[in-house]
C-alpha cells in the first residue's frame, strides 16, 4: 500500500508540511480536511509524482495504479465511445467492450453511445472522465472536489459508487455530508502535521480539540512550575546552604522541553444584519412561468407564500431552471407569466453565482464593502472585512488577487453591510471551505429574516430549509416539508443507488445498548485501579510537604539559635524531602495524562454510540 515516510514540503521558506506520516490500508477510505492552502492538492500532487518532496519517502508498491479525476472537461472526439475509448491501453485499444461495460454501469443507455461528449449535463460529464479513469484499473482514487459543479442527483450517485468501490480512495472536499457518509478514516494537515483518525470529520474535529484542550492545560502547569522553579532559583542562589539545591533546579529549568503557544487559523464569524418587519408574509410567488423563448419553457405556475423567519430550498438537476427561478423572484428577470408580490417593508439581498464576476477587480476589498453603503465609517467598514477574515492589510488587497473563495467571502460582506430582511443565496457553499460552510450555515440559521437558496448541499438542505421548490420531470412544484420528508415521501426519480440495508431500528438500539455497556465496563476496569493509585499518590506528596514544611520551620529555629549541626542536618533533610517531592509531582503528571488521554477515549467511544 502507499506509504508517506517523513515527508516534508516546502515552498521557498513556507513551509508547508514536516516529517508526516501515512500508511493507507487495504480498502481505506479517507476524507482529507484542512485549511485552504494548508497542502492538501500539493500532497495529492507528491502522491502522484508531479511534484517532489523536499525530504522523506514515498513508497509504491510496484504495479500499484493510482488515479486522479480530472476536474475539468476536456474532450476530442465526436461519441462518447471513442472519447472513453482513448483511456484504454495501446495494447487493449480495440477491446471496446470494456468501454461500453462501464459506461452502462455509470447509467448511460445505449443510445447515449453515440452522443457528442458535450451534449451531455456536468453530472454526467464527470462520468464520463470517471469511465476513462476507470479503465485504466486503479488500485487507488484520489479525488480532488470531486462534487463541484455537480448536481444533486449526481452527487448522491456519486456518494454511492465510492461506496461500493473495493480499491482505496483519498478525497478532498468542502461537502461534509459527502465526506462522512464515503469514508471510513479522516485525515488532516493541522499546524503542518498529518493528523489520522478512523470515523468522521465530527469525531476528527473532536480529537483534534481535545488534544489542543489538553496541550493548553499542559502549557499552564508547565508555566506555573517553571514560575516556581524560577522563584526557588532567585531566593536561593546566593545563600551557601542552598546554592548547590539551586543550581540543580538551574539545570532542570534548563533541560525542561518548553511547550509552545499554538497557532489558531482565523476562521469565519459573522451573522447577517436583520431589519425589523411587520410583515408575516414577505412574498408571494403567484403562478410564475419562464422561458427564455416559447418553445423552451423552464417551468410553469410555481407558486408558494414565504413566511419571515423560513427558509425554502430550490433544488433539482443542473440545467433545469433553479438559478433562473431565483432570479425571476429577485427582479432580475420578467416572468412569462404569473407575478411576484413583495410586502413594501421587505429589503432583500442577493447572493448569486454571477455576482462574483460583478465584482470591480481594481477595487480593493474595503471599497466593494463601502459601495453597498456609503454611510458606513471606515471602522466599521474594516469590521465588515475582519468578520470575513481580511484582517488589517488584507482588507486593502485588489479583487483581482483574490481566489474564488476569497471572492465569495467579499460577496457575504457586502450582504451583512447593509440591513435586510431577506436572503437571496444562489449555491453559497461554492468555494468555501467546511469552517466557512459551517459559519455560514450558522448565519442563515440564526437570521430572523427569511431566505430563499438554490444549493445541492444536502448538509445545507438539512440545516436550513422548511420548505423545497423541487425540479424534476419538466417543471418545478412546491414541497411543504423539509428535505427528509421529501425524499422520505417523494424521493428522487431514477436514482442509482440505493442507501445501503440498514438494521431495524430495534436491532440497532439493542446493539447499541450491548456495546455501551461493553465500553463502559471496560472503561472502569482500566480507568478505576489507575484512579486509586493517582489519590495515593496525592496523598504521599500531601505527606511528604507537611513534613517539609516542618523541616523548614526547625530549619528556621535552628538558625535563630546558631545550631549548626542542626542547620546541616535539616538542610540535608530538606533536600531530600523537596527531591521525593519533585519525583512524586512527576510521576503524578505522567500518570494524570495517561489517565486523562484513556478518559477521553471512552468517553468519545460512549459519545459516537448515542
Amino acid at each position: 500500500m502507499v506509504e508517506l515516510i517523513n515527508v516534508t514540503k516546502r515552498y521557498g521558506h513556507q513551509e508547508l508540511f514536516s516529517d508526516i506520516n501515512l500508511r493507507m490500508n487495504y480498502g481505506d477510505k479517507i476524507g482529507l480536511v484542512g485549511r485552504n492552502g494548508s497542502g492538501k492538492s500539493t500532497l495529492f500532487k507528491l502522491i502522484l509524482g508531479e511534484e517532489q518532496s523536499d525530504g522523506g519517502d514515498i513508497n509504491i508498491p510496484k504495479g500499484y495504479k493510482i488515479g486522479a479525476l480530472k476536474q475539468y472537461f476536456e474532450f476530442s472526439e465526436k461519441t462518447l465511445v471513442d472519447e472513453t475509448a482513448l483511456a484504454l491501453a495501446e495494447d487493449d485499444k480495440y477491446s471496446i467492450y470494456k468501454v461500453e461495460r462501464i459506461l452502462f454501469g455509470l447509467g448511460f443507455s445505449h443510445d447515449d453511445l453515440q452522443k457528442e461528449p458535450k451534449a451531455f449535463s456536468g453530472g454526467y460529464q464527470i462520468r464520463i472522465n470517471l469511465a476513462k479513469l476507470l479503465l485504466t484499473e486503479p488500485n487507488m482514487l484520489l479525488l480532488d472536489e470531486p462534487t463541484n459543479y455537480l448536481d444533486i442527483l449526481s452527487i448522491r450517485w456519486l456518494k454511492g459508487f465510492l461506496k461500493a468501490f473495493e480499491g482505496e480512495v483519498i478525497i478532498i472536499t468542502h461537502d461534509r455530508d459527502f465526506m462522512d457518509d464515503v469514508t471510513t478514516n479522516t485525515m488532516g494537515i493541522i499546524r503542518r502535521d498529518l493528523f489520522i483518525i478512523k470515523g468522521g470529520t465530527d469525531k476528527f474535529y473532536g480529537q483534534i480539540a481535545a488534544n489542543e484542550e489538553h496541550h493548553e492545560k499542559q502549557k499552564i502547569a508547565q508555566e506555573k512550575k517553571i514560575k516556581e522553579l524560577e522563584t526557588f532559583i532567585a531566593k536561593n542562589k546566593a545563600r551557601a546552604s542552598t546554592a548547590t539545591l539551586a543550581q540543580s533546579k538551574v539545570k532542570q529549568l534548563e533541560k525542561m522541553d518548553i511547550l509552545e503557544d499554538l497557532g489558531y487559523d482565523n476562521t469565519l464569524s459573522f451573522d447577517f444584519k436583520y431589519k425589523a418587519t411587520p410583515a408575516k408574509i414577505l412574498l408571494d410567488v403567484k403562478n410564475v412561468s419562464f422561458g427564455y423563448t416559447p418553445e423552451n419553457i423552464l417551468f410553469k405556475n410555481v407558486s408558494f407564500a414565504l413566511e419571515k423567519g423560513k427558509t425554502v430550498g430550490i433544488i433539482g438537476k443542473n440545467g433545469k431552471g433553479k438559478s433562473t427561478l431565483l432570479n425571476v423572484i429577485a427582479g432580475e428577470l420578467k416572468p412569462l407569466s404569473g407575478e411576484v408580490e413583495y410586502n413594501s417593508s421587505v429589503v432583500f439581498g442577493h447572493f448569486g453565482q454571477t455576482n462574483i464576476s460583478h465584482l470591480n477587480p481594481k477595487n480593493t476589498i474595503m471599497d466593494e464593502i463601502y459601495s453597498v453603503n456609503s454611510k458606513l465609517g471606515e471602522s466599521t467598514i474594516r469590521n465588515i472585512c475582519g468578520l470575513m477574515m481580511f484582517s488589517g492589510d488584507n482588507a486593502k488587497k485588489k479583487i483581482s488577487l483574490l481566489s474564488g473563495g476569497e471572492k465569495s467571502r467579499v460577496m457575504l460582506g457586502k450582504i451583512i453591510a447593509g440591513e435586510v430582511n431577506l436572503l437571496f443565496l444562489d449555491e453559497p457553499t461554492n468555494h468555501l471551505d467546511m469552517d466557512s460552510i459551517a459559519a455560514l450555515t450558522e448565519a442563515i440559521q440564526n437570521f430572523e429574516g427569511s431566505s430563499i437558496i438554490v444549493t445541492h448541499s444536502e448538509e445545507l438542505l438539512r440545516a436550513t430549509c422548511d420548505s423545497l421548490v423541487v425540479f424534476s420531470g419538466e417543471g418545478a412544484e412546491f414541497f411543504n416539508g423539509t428535505y427528509d420528508e421529501f425524499l422520505e415521501k417523494i424521493g428522487w426519480e431514477d436514482e442509482e443507488f440505493d442507501d445501503r440495508p440498514k438494521k431495524k431500528k430495534s436491532d440497532a438500539v439493542k446493539d447499541t445498548k450491548r456495546e455501551r455497556s461493553e465500553v463502559i465496563a471496560e472503561k472502569s476496569k482500566i480507568l478505576t485501579p489507575l484512579k486509586k493509585d493517582l489519590d495515593k499518590l496525592e496523598k504521599e506528596i500531601e505527606r511528604l510537604e507537611g513534613m517539609a514544611q516542618k523541616t523548614k520551620d526547625d530549619l528556621i529555629t535552628a538558625s535563630t539559635q546558631n545550631n549548626n549541626d542542626e542547620i546541616v542536618k535539616l538542610t540535608k533533610n530538606l533536600a531530600n524531602f523537596e527531591k521525593n517531592i519533585e519525583g512524586k509531582f512527576a510521576l503524578l503528571a505522567t500518570n494524570q495524562n495517561k489517565y486523562d488521554e484513556l478518559e477521553k477515549m471512552y468517553e468519545a467511544k460512549l459519545e459516537a454510540l448515542n
